[in-house]
């Protein structure tokens, strides 16, 4: 995922202090500033909305006004309309004159062009709303209309938000004042309504902060001076400083006192890729809490807490030397500098066991002071001189750490550990030090979402690298479990199903007031007669799917608990998308009779094949039927030739391409590789093989007599092959929705294809389709649970 929150340099250059070299300026997107301008754009938004519905309201709210504005006496209005003009004026002006003196020209300029965007803004919603009477009314002395939004503040709120106001509380109260008359002017003088002064605010709020995180907000280093004046208050003896990156910096001491890492934290600059870290907070148990969500206070001591803690427990890490703050948005964390490399710095021959272990070790000091590292990736394993072995990287971790996240530790270690040095050592050296018990709990947390950024990047050219340290910690403990521990809260299917849903409701509700004929009374109206055979089609198509399961599985099942599994199969469709969840259970139910899991995904692919052909071909001979009879809605001949050709062409030209024909082979080896032996298998079981085709050729015909049955039900009397066209086509396509059972998409295909190839109403098409969802979707829901669980208490699945 990308990050949200970037950095952009500026060449500009910012004097402070005495120092000769100039600090770097840097912009920073802060992550706060969308939020506001979102925000600040709602807010809008709704008050639009309000403008453009709630008439009475605004309407009674502007003749209060304009009734209290006769009463003002004619003096002190016009005294006061005087005032605020000049002082919308002069204000701003006298503001950009104190920040250039404050050498913050910058913030000017950002200023100004925030101010630039406030009133394009301005002028776009005055062209949109201009005649909406709840935002304008007749101009004082004949003169026209007022303007949607009173634009004289929006450029001057816009420019002093964007030239920053933290820390100024004077300027912010002479802003006040100045929009508060300036406003209060403009409804006595009635060139403002009360709403188009709201509007103006708020548009100069959202431009002045989606400007600022556009551009970015200036963060300025401090200068040498001003690194070597905190440090030697905070207790240091600094000499020399000299940055190593974006926020680091070495700093020598005096009298031989080791060197000096200094980190700085920056409050905007803890902000950034806030967005992402959320997601991921959002998306995983184990995820770190975002640094943005914190003070920076709260950052300076969470860091200090951690690096006394480890050196308490005896770990060998960067030892605290100093913290102080800079000022309220920056401070200092000092630490002794380590001489070393990281683990992936090292020769192989340099990893040894002996590091290895050592590596082991300070991981132990720290487990049973239950404090977590979150971060022990190979980039922070430092190794000395001398061999020994110091985990850094402590900014992320925690004390009181609970069992899920000292056990991701090892798994950390564990993986940084084979990287280097192969799984064998990594498991045998964990497992001398930590225990077996210890290296075997971490299995279920060696997924790739649960380690390091790093380490997943180093996991890409060795994806078998995690299976090979389960089978090497499985080989010294067997009982140790296996199967991976659950680490998403949100997984991005669900919110995809989740989204696809709710348009899909969108879609429907839209169908089902668009059509003539009211859909619910339409049901409440079914004739008993054809839903009671709809009905009996609907627990037919089970039975079928039971044939045109065991059909293609060449060893012996008994049929009622396949009919039992097939029941189920719509209580999974409750929870996953399309097929998906039936596939699963079927391939689970065959593993649990006693057919190997290759055999098991086999028989389950090549049913699901031959249904699929089977379908295409009833779907061709239908329609075929269909193109013959009155009234068809199929294409004509040419037009469906001139379709196929395109259609030709396109897969010639894909094929030519040689990643195109190597994604082919990749999809298409284990059809060739695993279902087509299973078919040549069912071929000395020719009455097998029968009692499969004709059960996955029922399935469909049952459900197309299903919706025949409901639409006969509702009215109509539909050709056969119609119905069959318009089922086969619309439930082939909805089954691909990622919502639960197709639900939403499913309803809409179905009913705008019986509505084409049927030629009756939306309404009454969908009517139909809600009975046909009905008894085959909803009501099998329960027995399909008690089916589920039938088979579960038999160690069936």
């Amino acid at each position: 995922m990308r990050r949200v929150a970037t950095v952009i340099r500026d060449d500009s250059r910012t004097r402070a202090g005495d120092d000769a070299a100039s600090p770097e300026v840097r912009r920073i997107r802060y992550p706060g500033s969308l939020l506001r301008c979102g925000l600040g754009l709602a807010a809008a938004a709704l008050l639009l909305l309000l403008a453009m519905g709630a008439h009475g309201t605004t309407n009674g709210l502007e003749a209060d006004v304009a009734e209290g504005a006769e009463h003002v006496p004619w003096p002190p209005g016009r005294l006061a309309s005087v005032v605020s003009g000049a002082a919308l004026l002069l204000v701003p002006l006298a503001f950009s004159v104190d920040r250039l003196a404050r050498r913050a020209g910058l913030r000017v300029a950002d200023g100004v062009f925030a101010a630039v965007v406030a009133y394009g803004l301005s002028l776009g919603l005055d062209t949109v709303f201009g005649d909406l009477a709840t935002l304008t009314h007749a101009a004082p002395e004949g003169l026209g209309r007022t303007d949607a939004v009173y634009g004289h503040l929006a450029p001057v709120l816009a420019f002093m938000t964007a030239a920053d106001l933290v820390g100024l509380p004077r300027w912010r109260a002479a802003l006040t004042a100045t929009l508060a008359t300036a406003g209060l002017s403009g409804l006595i003088t009635g060139w403002a309504t009360p709403l188009s002064l709201v509007l103006a605010l708020l548009v100069g709020w959202a431009a002045a902060h989606g400007t600022v995180y556009a551009i970015g907000t200036p963060v300025v280093r401090p200068s040498t001076e001003q690194l070597r004046t905190a440090l030697g208050q905070a207790g240091t003896r600094p000499d020399l400083a000299r940055r190593t990156g974006s926020f680091r910096y070495l700093v020598t001491q005096h009298d031989g006192r080791p060197d000096l890492d200094v980190h700085l934290l920056d409050r905007h600059a803890q902000a950034t890729g806030l967005f992402h870290r959320l997601w991921l907070l959002l998306r995983l148990r184990t995820a770190p809490r975002p640094r943005g969500l914190r003070s920076l206070r709260s950052g300076l001591e969470h860091e200090a807490l951690l690096a006394y803690a480890a050196s308490a427990a005896g770990a060998r890490t960067r030892r605290l030397a100093a913290t102080t703050e800079l000022d309220a948005d920056r401070a200092l964390v000092a630490y002794e500098c380590l001489p070393g490399r990281t683990l992936s710095e090292l020769d192989d021959t340099e990893v040894t066991d002996e590091v290895l272990s050592d590596a082991w070790r300070q991981l132990d000091l720290l487990q049973r002071r239950r404090i977590a590292h979150r971060a022990l990736a190979p980039e922070n394993v430092l190794v000395g001189p001398d061999g020994a072995v110091h985990l850094v990287g402590l900014t992320d971790g925690e004390i009181a750490a609970g069992e899920l996240l000292l056990h991701l530790d090892v798994a950390g270690l564990l993986t940084s550990l084979a990287l280097r040095a192969g799984a064998e050592r990594a498991v045998t050296t964990g497992t001398a030090v930590l225990g077996a018990a210890s290296i075997g709990a971490a299995l279920p947390l060696l997924q790739p979402i649960a380690l390091p950024r790093g380490t997943r990047n180093s996991l890409k050219g060795r994806p078998e690298l995690l299976a090979a340290i389960r089978e090497e910690t499985l080989r010294g403990r067997p009982q140790a479990p296996v199967e991976p521990v659950r680490l998403e809260r949100l997984r991005p299917r669900t919110l995809l199903a989740l989204v696809a849903g709710v348009f899909a409701g969108y879609l429907l509700l839209q169908f089902m007031f668009s059509s003539k004929t009211d859909p619910i009374s339409t049901v409440a109206h079914a004739d008993p007669g054809w839903l009671a055979l709809a009905a009996l089609a609907a627990v037919a198509s089970h039975f079928a799917a039971t044939m045109g399961f065991v059909g293609f599985v060449p060893e012996q099942l008994g049929f009622r608990r396949a009919l039992a599994a097939q029941v189920a199969g719509s209580f999974v469709r409750l929870v996953s998308p399309g097929g998906v969840g039936g596939v699963a259970l079927n391939t689970r139910f065959l593993q649990c009779s006693g057919v190997p899991t290759a055999q098991a995904l086999s028989s389950v692919g090549a049913s699901q094949l031959i249904g699929a052909a089977l379908h295409l071909l009833q779907l061709a001979v239908f329609s075929a039927l269909l193109g013959r009879g009155k009234g068809a809605e199929l294409p004509e001949s040419p037009v469906l030739l001139a379709s196929l050709a395109v259609l030709a062409v396109l897969m010639v030209l894909a094929l030519s391409v040689p990643w195109v024909r190597g994604r082919l082979a990749k999809l298409l080896r284990p059809l060739r590789a695993e279902v087509l032996p299973r078919l040549l298998d069912l071929l000395q079981q020719p009455r097998k093989l029968v009692i499969g085709l004709v059960g996955q050729l029922l399935v469909s015909m049952t459900l197309v007599a299903c919706l025949y049955c409901c639409t006969r039900a509702v009215g109509p009397r539909p050709a056969f092959a119609a119905t069959a066209v318009a089922y086969l086509a619309g439930n082939a396509a909805g089954n691909a929705a990622p919502t639960p059972g197709g639900s939403g998409v499913v309803e809409g295909l179905l009913a705008t294809a019986l509505a084409g190839t049927a030629s009756i109403d939306k309404g009454t098409a969908l009517a139909a389709v809600i009975l046909l969802r009905v008894l085959t979707f909803l009501l099998p829901i329960l027995p399909g649970w008690l089916a589920f669980t039938w088979l579960q208490r038999r160690k069936a699945l």
